[in-house]
């Protein structure tokens, strides 16, 4: 096959730009910091205990709880929605969907304040169905529009344009959040006000790459009812094929592992830095910030040295300087600020990297194929479910232990054992990438 137009490709990437607002505002910055600062009972008496459903937490861990819950419906329900958007060819439809469903939900958290905690955590919960429910649809589309040779500089443009267009809405939000006098209004108001900004900068720019993507080809034809069943159907015979391909089954359960600890750090770095290395607020922006920009170098770098030495090679290097990561915010000292812009950095250049690179070797490793969007479920369930246990596992942690520290030192042990397997996935006997 040849690479699709620049013009669908640019489209592609568009929905990047559109939806990384909100994993930049919502997961990453603003509303973490927001959560933290009003989901308190007392903050006379602690600053971090609150209670939900008759029971007392950490507010850190309830914000980990709730995540890891999203992430399991999402995991949960994307393999039949994605057999049925292969078989019927409508999953522009189900990626529209989503998109409107966590755009709205983001645009709905204005109302979240201290007095309406629960209004807010399911607002957060469908947020976060919505972006990570779209993203196997959207990632589905990466075969069917770049040829094999082209998905790594593809991809790499994708995650390009998400961290310049999340930043770009960033410093917009931080006009209102740090600026918030000017405008004569709290410094809360500024952070709600972040929150509708990113529901309609996520549905109006995804919308425009809606417009410009490809009509998918239904795999399926014939009797079109039962079409339940038959999405059970179609899973089956794409788990039967990654049986029998054995570098991408290997890959996916290096991948699975290795992701707890990739995902767990990007849903958690800022309460991190916030809450247990005690970093200021403004000080966390601009760390946050760092990581942004030099992901998209990253990125683009990780594409070409993965061309010289291949993906998964690239990719064990990678998971080595993640494990480093992980020991170096270990020993952080409290108020560290620029020991942690150190750290921000070097997760920036391998955040974006082992992202990108992730995908286009997944893609690289399925056959050609009408049912993309049923093996990139397969790749999106690995992802939820690392995320899941990973983000579970550190909330847990934290409660048992009383530090993020010991959390953060876990997460060398997801890494340990995917660095372990990605040796197993080089190893097999199949097409080399």
């Amino acid at each position: 096959m040849q690479t699709a137009s620049k013009k669908v490709v640019n489209g592609w990437a568009m929905y990047d730009w559109a939806s990384s607002s909100y994993n930049l505002v919502i997961t990453s910055t603003i509303f973490p910091t927001y959560f933290e600062a009003v989901a308190v009972d007392d903050a006379t008496i602690s600053k971090t205990t609150v209670t939900f459903l008759g029971r007392q937490f950490e507010n850190t861990a309830l914000y980990n709880y709730a995540i890891a819950l999203a992430m399991f419906i999402v995991a949960w329900m994307s393999p039949i929605l994605s057999s049925i958007a292969d078989y019927r060819g409508n999953k522009k439809k189900f990626l529209n969907f989503f998109l409107t469903m966590g755009s709205f939900a983001c645009a709905f958290m204005y109302f979240f304040d201290g007095s309406t905690l629960e209004l807010g955590l399911v607002a957060m919960i469908i947020a976060c169905v919505g972006f990570w429910g779209g993203q196997v649809f959207y990632n589905s589309f990466l075969p069917e529009i770049a040829a094999v040779e082209d998905r790594d500089r593809v991809s790499a443009k994708g995650f390009a344009y998400g961290y310049v267009g999340s930043v770009l809405l960033q410093l917009i939000c931080f006009v209102f959040v740090l600026m918030h006098d000017t405008f004569g209004i709290t410094e809360g108001k500024g952070s709600q006000i972040s929150f509708l900004l990113v529901g309609i900068w996520w549905w109006a720019f995804g919308q425009y790459s809606l417009r410009r993507l490809p009509k998918p080809v239904p795999a399926g034809s014939g009797d079109q009812h039962n079409i339940l069943s038959k999405g059970y159907k179609e899973l089956r015979k794409v788990w039967t094929q990654v049986k029998q391909l054995p570098k991408l089954k290997r890959f996916l359960l290096a991948f699975f592992f290795y992701n707890m600890g990739v995902q767990t750090v990007m849903l958690v770095a800022t309460l991190y830095g916030k809450s247990e290395l005690l970093i200021p607020t403004e000080n966390l922006i601009i760390a946050i910030l760092i990581i942004q920009l030099i992901a998209i170098p990253g990125a683009y770098a990780i594409s070409w040295i993965s061309s010289k030495i291949g993906n998964l090679k690239t990719l064990m290097a990678l998971v080595i300087m993640w494990i480093g990561v992980c020991v170096i915010a270990y020993l952080l000292p409290e108020g560290g600020i620029y020991e942690f812009y150190a750290v921000g950095a070097l997760v920036g250049f391998v955040m974006g990297g082992i992202q990108s690179l992730s995908r286009s070797t997944h893609a690289k490793l399925i056959p050609e194929t009408k049912d993309t969007v049923s093996f990139f479920s397969f790749y999106d369930v690995t992802e939820k479910m690392a995320a899941v246990v990973g983000i579970f596992s550190f909330g847990f942690i934290t409660e048992l232990s009383g530090s993020q520290r010991n959390s953060v030192l876990t997460l060398t042990v997801f890494f340990v054992i995917g660095l372990l397997l990605l040796f197993y996935a080089n190893a097999a006997k199949s097409k080399t990438v």
